[in-house]
């Protein structure tokens, strides 16, 4: 897709104030191409050189992620800007060795991580499905199983039972994540970094339906005076959940458009 022209026109703002602006990116499927095995997941080096020189223009570049702030800031490289992890409840800021966790979701996670543990069945690791522990949050991943269909299926069940048994769910690109049963999005972390700085225009990319609530953190502050500019940018894939393209301002194209994206802001 061919969007160049109107990108370059909606970045103006955020170009002509680089030291007042915000540049907010999700992870996999944006800096990071999607992969079969979470764990090998990594941001391309022309990506990278991209975002540093972002990260020196502009007044807060911080990468919003589902994956733990610690795991997000191993697959980008770059130490100097700031992480939110787990959709909001961790923040790693640039320069720092601690993560600040958010303490009313923190209460929760050896409850969450224990319910996974036991509805990890026999069954479900036949299925290849994959537990990953994310502290507060359990992710049940059945991306690249032999049978996807029957995978997704036996997950859905868990998901039925974690909700049954008081915990909260979400779904993304092929993952069901069971939470504490408590306000938990890329909105919150968002919404926390923006109160703490006088900025007057924020973007924000991502891929993902999880990206929906940082969409509107964004606007809510555009909304309340704090921004004058909030620019919502998807990023398609085969996989783009059609709410993303219909909650967006604009898309790019993958990855390689976030490159794109980032060179312009750069230049």
């Amino acid at each position: 897709m061919t969007v160049a022209a109107p990108l370059a026109e909606a970045l103006e703002p955020l170009r002509s104030e680089p030291r007042r602006s915000a540049i907010l990116l999700d992870i996999d499927g944006t800096l990071a191409p999607i992969v079969r095995h979470a764990d090998d997941a990594h941001v391309p080096e022309p990506t990278r050189t991209q975002l540093i020189e972002v990260a020196k223009r502009y007044g807060l570049v911080a990468c919003v992620s589902g994956r733990q702030a610690a795991v997000a800031r191993r697959i980008v490289s770059l130490g100097t800007i700031t992480y939110v992890g787990n959709h909001g409840a961790e923040i790693l800021r640039g320069g720092a060795t601690t993560v600040e966790h958010d303490p009313e979701i923190e209460s929760w996670a050896q409850r969450v991580q224990a319910f996974a543990r036991g509805a990890l069945t026999e069954e479900l690791q036949r299925l290849r499905v994959r537990l990953e522990d994310k502290h507060a949050i359990a992710a049940l991943h059945w991306r690249g199983a032999p049978d996807e269909a029957a995978a997704q299926a036996a997950v859905l069940a868990v998901g039925d039972a974690a909700q049954a048994a008081g915990f909260w769910t979400h779904q993304g690109r092929k993952v069901l994540e069971i939470r504490p049963p408590l306000p938990l999005d890329k909105g919150r972390g968002v919404s926390r970094l923006l109160e703490e700085v006088d900025l007057g225009a924020a973007l924000y990319a991502g891929d993902d339906l999880t990206d929906l609530d940082a969409f509107a953190a964004l606007r809510a502050r555009r909304d309340e005076g704090a921004l004058t500019t909030a620019l919502c940018i998807g990023v398609a894939s085969d996989e783009t959940p059609p709410g993303l393209a219909q909650g967006a301002d604009l898309l790019v194209d993958g990855p390689a458009g976030v490159r794109g994206l980032l060179s312009m802001l750069a230049a």
